[in-house]
C-alpha cells in the first residue's frame, strides 16, 4: 500500500487498563502495518495512561492524548480525528479486539468496491474474552435501513476521508457513533459489508450501552442532530420505524447465538 493510504485509528480510553492492553497488541498484530492508533484518554484513575504510555513507548505509531475534563467518548474519538492524518478513519474501542487481517482484508474489500464505508460482521465475547456469539452483517446498508436501526458494528467501521471527508461525531454521551455512521452515509448512501467476522466486541454488564432503555432517550437525540427533525417527529419514527426493527434484529440474533 501507498503512503496515501494510511489508517487513522481511532480509540477512546476511559478506565480500560484491564483490557486495553490486548486491544493495542491487537493492532500492532495488524497484517497491513500503515497505520497510526490515537488514543484519546478521558480522564481515566485506574493506570489506563500508564499502560498506553508503555505501548507508545516501544511503538512510534501509538499516540496517547489526554482530555482535561470528562466528556464522553464522542469528545474523545473527536479529539483522535482532529488530529488523524490517515485517509481512512477506522474505530476500536479500547475494550474491543480485531484479527490480524482485519485492515488488510477490508481495505482491499473497499477498493474492490470503490465505496467509501465499509464493515464487516465480529464476533462477541464474555468479559473475559471468550467468544459467545456472531453478529452477521448485511452486503450493505442505505441511509433509510441505517436510520430504522443502528446494523454496523462501530468497531468494524472504516471510511475514506478521501471520498467524504473528515467527519465528526455529535457531542452526545451515548449514540453518537451511530449519528457519526448516519452524518458519513448522508455523503455516500451505500456502505457495504465484508460478511467475514474481523473483530471482536466485548460484552460488559456495567458498559455505558447496557441500559437499552436508557438510550431511548439518545435515540431521539440523534434523530434531532442529524436531520434538524423536532421532538414529536423523531419520537414518532423512533416508536414506529426504529422498534419494530430493533426487536426484528434481536429475534434474529438471539437465533443465530442459541
Amino acid at each position: 500500500m501507498k503512503t496515501q493510504d494510511l489508517v487513522s485509528i481511532i480509540t477512546p480510553s476511559y478506565n480500560n487498563a484491564e483490557y486495553i492492553g490486548a486491544t493495542i497488541e491487537s493492532i500492532m498484530a495488524q497484517t497491513y502495518d500503515n497505520w497510526e492508533l490515537l488514543i484519546t484518554d478521558d480522564c481515566s484513575t485506574d493506570g489506563s495512561r500508564e499502560v498506553i504510555e508503555e505501548y507508545a513507548e516501544r511503538d512510534p505509531r501509538i499516540r496517547l492524548m489526554c482530555l482535561d475534563r470528562n466528556s464522553g467518548a464522542g469528545v474523545a474519538r473527536n479529539n483522535s480525528i482532529r488530529e488523524a492524518q490517515g485517509r481512512y478513519i477506522a474505530f476500536c474501542d479500547a475494550d474491543d479486539r480485531w484479527y490480524p487481517e482485519k485492515l488488510e482484508k477490508q481495505l482491499r474489500f473497499m477498493k474492490a468496491n470503490d465505496c467509501a464505508m465499509a464493515y464487516t460482521s465480529y464476533m462477541t465475547c464474555d468479559e473475559g474474552g471468550e467468544p459467545i456469539g456472531i453478529v452477521v452483517c448485511r452486503h450493505k446498508e442505505s441511509l433509510s435501513s441505517l436510520m430504522r436501526d443502528d446494523k454496523i458494528g462501530c468497531l468494524t467501521v472504516v471510511y475514506d476521508a478521501g471520498k467524504v471527508g473528515k467527519v465528526f461525531m455529535p457531542e452526545l454521551r451515548k449514540r453518537q457513533d451511530w449519528a457519526m455512521k448516519l452524518k458519513v452515509m448522508q455523503k455516500c448512501k451505500a456502505a457495504y459489508g465484508l460478511k467475514e467476522p474481523l473483530a471482536y466486541y466485548r460484552l460488559r454488564v456495567n458498559s455505558i450501552s447496557h441500559n437499552k432503555l436508557d438510550l431511548v432517550k439518545y435515540n431521539i437525540a440523534v434523530y434531532r442532530e442529524v436531520f434538524g427533525w423536532s421532538n414529536l417527529h423523531a419520537s414518532l419514527y423512533f416508536a414506529f420505524a426504529f422498534m419494530p426493527s430493533y426487536i426484528l434484529k434481536r429475534l434474529g440474533l438471539r437465533y443465530i447465538n442459541r
